[in-house]
């Protein structure tokens, strides 16, 4: 008989049951990524992300693995609740504590569990389903949270008396292009100008770009990058959520998952964006540079991702939450979809009436984007 069981750390589950899961190309739920987060305290109940892992296990056998994380904000999820918070604390209820089921810091969309191979996803969902009612009655917790699920999740999900919420990122597809200029060749003539102009007026400064493999890095090269990606947040009085020892945990544990691009001027390293790579899908992540330079973001981030899926025959790229300024770059906008469980039944309905009013716009909004897309008519 299966039963439910909380960890709250990656580091308690024992290697050996963890190894009768198959393994994921999914980067971000691979055990080096979670437990990178945790190792380095990056996640932790003193950052607000408290580890309460659930493992469906049927005797020595781990049937399903959901990460799980109490939270007592809403930073580093990038679906949008805090006027849900405002919300509840105006009428004299706590929103804090909640639960989410998400990859902290990574607004991608993915699996959102791990199961073992011929099981059957509504069995587990159920099990877990009520294990998270079980310890959210227990402790008066505000609700559940499900964020960037893939569609196999979404299907699961959906069955489910769960509230659905949209919204909308953007995302590169590769046609089968054989080169950067293959992709220019199916945009507009005034758009394949503006695009060329900016990797031209990139290398015209001066720049010159190096790859870097994840389990070539160096010390040196990653103070220079965790410079570069707290650069990214102080500009807005910010600190980054990810702490320097992540960076040299993931290359530890995910070595062959990911690599950083720099860009370089003057034999001085001024930039730099890491990347990572799943199954079919490149996913760029963080990214920083010393100063303002002109379109250097647009290449270090987008133009080198588009290199590396054209020449390694990776059929779509993430680029990251956010930023219509992706469109006229190519990105097409894409639906991403969140769910969840809210425990008070009078704010679960004025939610639930949100988020349908909410989907429409989405909607709306998704349509008209794409009228902004630099493809040419034909395409």
């Amino acid at each position: 008989m299966p039963i439910v069981e909380e960890v709250n750390a990656i580091s308690e589950i024992p290697e050996a049951l963890w190894q009768t899961l198959a393994p994921t190309p999914y980067p971000f739920l691979q055990r080096g990524f979670l437990q990178a987060l945790e190792d380095s305290h990056s996640v932790s109940a003193s950052t607000g992300w408290k580890p309460r892992h659930l493992l469906v296990k049927d005797g020595a056998t781990l049937l399903a693995f959901l990460p799980m994380y109490e939270k007592s904000h809403s930073y580093g999820e990038y679906v949008f609740d805090w006027a849900w918070a405002d919300a509840y604390q105006r009428h004299g209820f706590p929103y804090y504590p909640k639960l989410v089921t998400a990859i902290p810091f990574t607004p991608v969309a993915g699996p959102r569990w791990l199961l073992q191979p011929g099981v059957d996803p509504k069995e587990i969902l159920t099990l877990l389903l009520n294990k998270i009612s079980e310890i959210s009655d227990a402790e008066r917790i505000s609700g559940w949270h499900v964020l960037f699920p893939d569609d196999s999740v979404v299907s699961a999900l959906s069955k489910q008396p769960l509230i659905e919420r949209n919204a909308c990122q953007y995302r590169w597809h590769n046609a089968g292009y054989n080169s950067f200029d293959d992709f220019l060749a199916v945009l507009s003539s005034r758009k394949r100008k503006n695009l060329r102009k900016e990797r031209r007026d990139v290398q015209a400064q001066g720049f010159t770009f190096h790859t870097v493999a994840g389990k070539d890095m160096t010390p040196e090269l990653w103070q220079h990058f965790y410079r570069f990606y707290q650069s990214t947040y102080m500009i807005r009085g910010m600190q980054g959520y990810l702490t320097p020892s992540f960076f040299t945990l993931i290359q530890e544990g995910i070595p062959d998952s990911f690599f950083l691009v720099f860009a370089e001027l003057d034999q001085t390293l001024v930039a730099g964006a890491i990347f990572f790579t799943g199954e079919d899908t490149l996913y760029g992540r963080y990214w920083g540079c010393d100063a303002d330079y002109m379109n250097l973001h647009f290449e270090t981030c987008y133009y080198q991702g588009i290199d590396y899926c054209i020449n390694n025959n990776i059929t779509v790229f993430d680029a990251g939450a956010q930023g219509e300024h992706k469109l006229k770059r190519g990105f097409y906008p894409v639906i991403t979809k969140s769910f969840h469980q809210i425990a008070h039944s009078g704010f679960a309905e004025a939610i639930a009436s949100f988020c349908y009013e909410e989907k429409d716009h989405v909607s709306t909004y998704a349509q008209e984007a794409e009228t902004l897309l630099p493809y040419k008519k034909d395409h």
